[in-house]
């Protein structure tokens, strides 16, 4: 309890684990419908994106989060468009994110006035610890946006990513629920950027999604207990990297993929404590009829 106490004296630190708690619920709730529909890495297109939105932000002298949330819609949405119209593939449609999203946010961060590109490197990698109050209002805007409309169309979005053309036929707006998935996607990755960085934001995704999915049934449960093993890892990642000086982004991720393979450990054993406990209940419903049967006989 004093350790805690002692991270909690620290306004960096409160400020940090706060942004740790919003990032874990908004990350894996939209990762769980990125991974229904196979689109795990859409999370790194954006994220590359979003870099020129940052990079605008420096050129423009305003807030990073917010310029970068608008990149990233749009270039969210023309992805979007581009895979719908089936002009492309989505695998092109990634590949102009990336190197569009690289190519532009260096170009514009050489001509932002006392930038360079080592400014982008928070970014890329996360820097929690540097996470002011403006910060962390925008981050729970957002945070708020992202969880009610992960929660509020549920079955809707859930609908359209399993099956698009069922979810045609029922009279759902399939081409509005996919562009609104594809800007909560960047809205969430720009949420993510100072916790995790661009360059991991995608691992924080879909890893808690991987392993609810070891352990859920159903997907509610599987986005419920994404959530739970997101916010595990962004919280005891953080206060891992501060206790251990890492950077806050990679041991966060690192945090994830071990509590993937816990859960991935339990789900394998599993089937044998099932299997040892059936065991034990037959062996003693064979027993009981044998004690009954030798009672008679011991009164005579």
């Amino acid at each position: 309890m004093s350790g805690v106490s002692g991270l909690l004296d620290h306004t960096f630190m409160r400020h940090a684990l706060l942004a740790a708690l919003l990032v874990g619920i908004a990350a894996p709730a939209v990762g769980t419908y990125l991974v229904q529909r196979r689109q795990a890495v859409m999370g790194d297109g954006i994220g590359h994106v979003a870099l020129t939105g940052v990079a605008l932000g420096f050129l423009l002298q305003t807030s990073p989060v917010w310029t970068a949330v608008a990149v990233s819609a749009l270039g969210a949405v023309g992805m979007e468009l581009i895979r719908s119209r089936r002009r492309a593939g989505g695998d092109l449609a990634l590949a102009l994110l990336l190197y569009g999203g690289m190519a532009g946010g260096a170009l514009l961060i050489s001509l932002a006035p006392g930038a360079s590109t080592a400014s982008l490197t928070g970014y890329l990698w996360g820097s929690i610890l540097t996470v002011s109050p403006a910060d962390l209002v925008a981050m729970a805007v957002l945070t708020v946006l992202v969880a009610a409309i992960c929660i509020g169309l549920r079955r809707q979005l859930f609908a359209v990513c399993q099956d698009e053309a069922f979810a045609s036929v029922t009279g759902l707006p399939v081409r509005a629920l996919n562009l609104l998935l594809a800007v909560t996607a960047a809205v969430t990755v720009t949420v993510s950027m100072r916790v995790v960085g661009l360059l991991l934001v995608s691992a924080l995704m879909v890893i808690p999604v991987a392993a609810a999915q070891r352990v859920g049934r159903s997907f509610a449960v599987v986005q419920l207990l994404a959530v739970v093993v997101g916010v595990l890892s962004c919280v005891g990642g953080t206060v891992g990297s501060y206790q251990l000086d890492l950077p806050s982004g990679p041991t966060i991720v690192v945090a994830s993929m071990v509590l993937l393979a816990i859960l991935a450990v339990l789900a394998a054993a599993r089937p044998a404590l099932a299997r040892s406990r059936t065991g034990t209940m037959a062996r003693g419903a064979v027993l009981r009829p044998r004690a009954n049967r030798q009672e008679p006989q011991e009164s005579r």
